[in-house]
């Protein structure tokens, strides 16, 4: 079978579904790969690039009579009438949104299959293009932000005066919002977040942001997707939404409902209330915005100089990135639907990632898909399982604590009473040593723990100390235990250190 990457049509589109590398990659499955002229010129993949990978460049013509396209953009009504009928066509179709081109894939007898449906479960993680592209114009956004505002994202202390952080507010905490978050982390500015899923502030928390709580009912979600907030939800958030956006200097949305227009979460009367100077970036601007004052595809200064940026081409502006990560996310998904590696495409309804991507099979209408449980939240089925009313237990009986601690006093005195002289300084040292490690490394922030696992293990060699305090008590069972003691934690310094020098290492030119 033949795949064919056309040149994207959408006036200003900056993007191409594959590269030179993915293309290779498809033509290893046993597919021929042939790529129309030019289609790749503005993401910075030149047709010589494409040809020394050993593709094919063909005409507008040749691709479209291909059996499988693959493109960015969903196909226009002139493009889906050059589609061969028993043809496969891939591409950002929004479905949800789009019913009357899901009836005209439907009329043109083609299948159908939408990289924007892909569900959110741990298989299908490498196929997520809204993944891929959401992180590359989160932190898009960021830079969009800083070159606007016109001053510095970190705080500084210097000879003219000290320079406060930027406040960045960000609205949505999914993957855009994450990015957008650690960009800004990333520059120095002080970092606020708020999304209604409440599964979401440790991920938020981690990435150094302080997760903004609201004193409402917020439900786990069940498909990884923020659903439509009820009018409590609503009323409880303006308030918030008002006072974080006057307060911030940088203001990033991303709230989307899939299917649904965008929320409107900040107000006109917010934004008239916000600093001049201050800047907004509205990344649901494409389904309406989340602010009131957003032109889609548009820089707007609101009259007390608040700039909002409505740009729906965000990924697209860092083109060969954003390109890569698509062409990568269809040669997954071409693995997946080509098991044999001999250039076959197949479709399995089975398989719940193949069933949720198809659109339309044949020009049979196969939208919408059944649906997918990815929460990891416990199903009804589960909940069903435990009893519905439970016997109130009696409160614990403080005799009985009060009986454990004096017979572990009692055992503990004759211990003490019939053990040798050294037992007692051997087993406060013990249990200092014990209690100083535990303390040293649990009051490391969990955030810490990856960047400095090496260094938090070498801290945890304290141990050594109990063990070298140990070594000479002239016992030999003590000193063998302490021996091993002190080779185990030396190793554990020594070896901590070495990893951080290596970990340090990679950050050094040359």
């Amino acid at each position: 079978m033949r795949i064919g990457i056309p040149r994207e049509s959408r006036p200003g589109e900056t993007l191409v579904a594959a590269t030179p590398k993915t293309a290779a990659q498809l033509a290893a499955l046993g597919y021929d790969v042939v790529v129309e002229q030019g289609a790749g010129a503005a993401a910075d993949q030149p047709d010589s690039a494409f040809i020394e990978a050993g593709i094919d460049i063909g005409t507008s013509t040749e691709v479209w009579s291909s059996d499988v396209v693959v493109k960015v953009n969903a196909p226009t009504d002139d493009e889906i009438g050059l589609l061969r009928r028993g043809a496969t066509v891939v591409a950002l179709l929004a479905p949800a949104r789009s019913p009357e081109l899901v009836e005209k894939l439907g009329a043109a007898g083609v299948t159908a299959l939408a990289m924007d449906a892909v569900p959110r479960i741990s298989r299908a993680q490498s196929m997520d293009v809204l993944s891929s592209m959401a992180n590359v114009a989160g932190y898009r956004a960021v830079i969009e932000a800083a070159h606007e505002f016109g001053r510095l994202f970190t705080g500084q202390v210097t000879a003219a005066g000290k320079v406060p952080p930027a406040r960045v507010f960000v609205v949505g905490a999914g993957v855009a919002g994450l990015a957008a978050i650690g960009a800004a982390g990333s520059l120095g500015a002080i970092v606020r977040a708020f999304d209604v899923r409440p599964e979401v502030a440790e991920q938020v928390e981690s990435m150094g942001a302080q997760f903004v709580t609201v004193d409402m009912e917020q439900e786990v979600s069940s498909d990884g997707y923020a659903k439509e907030m009820t009018a409590e939800q609503e009323a409880a958030t303006a308030a918030m939404y008002d006072e974080e956006a006057r307060a911030a200097d940088i203001v990033i949305t991303t709230a989307l409902i899939p299917g649904r227009p965008a929320p409107l979460l900040v107000t006109a009367d917010t934004v008239a209330a916000m600093q001049p100077g201050s800047v907004v970036v509205d990344m649901a601007a494409a389904n309406g915005g989340n602010v009131a004052a957003t032109v889609k595809d548009e820089r707007v200064v609101t009259d007390n100089g608040v700039t909002v940026l409505g740009y729906t081409d965000l990924a697209g502006r860092l083109a060969a990135q954003t390109s890569q990560l698509y062409g990568t996310n269809i040669v997954n998904l071409l693995k997946l639907l080509t098991p044999e590696k001999d250039g076959q495409l197949t479709l399995d309804m089975d398989d719940v990632i193949q069933r949720g991507i198809s659109v339309t099979r044949d020009g049979e209408v196969m939208w919408p898909p059944p649906p997918v449980q990815v929460s990891a939240a416990p199903t009804a089925e589960q909940t069903a399982v435990l009893p519905v009313e439970k016997a109130p237990t009696a409160p614990p009986d403080p005799r009985r604590r009060a009986y454990a601690v004096g017979l572990a006093a009692v055992v503990f005195l004759a211990l003490a009473t019939l053990s040798p002289a050294y037992f007692l300084p051997s087993l406060t040292v013990f249990v200092l040593a014990v209690v100083i490690g535990f303390y040293v490394i649990g009051n490391v922030h969990h955030a810490l723990h990856t960047p400095l696992m090496s260094v938090t293990n070498a801290i945890s060699g304290i141990i050594v100390v109990g063990a070298i305090l140990q070594a000479p008590i002239d016992q030999p069972v003590v000193q063998v235990i302490a021996g091993v003691a002190i080779l185990l934690a030396s190793i554990n310094v020594f070896g901590g250190f070495m990893v951080t020098r290596r970990m340090l290492n990679m950050f050094q030119k040359g």
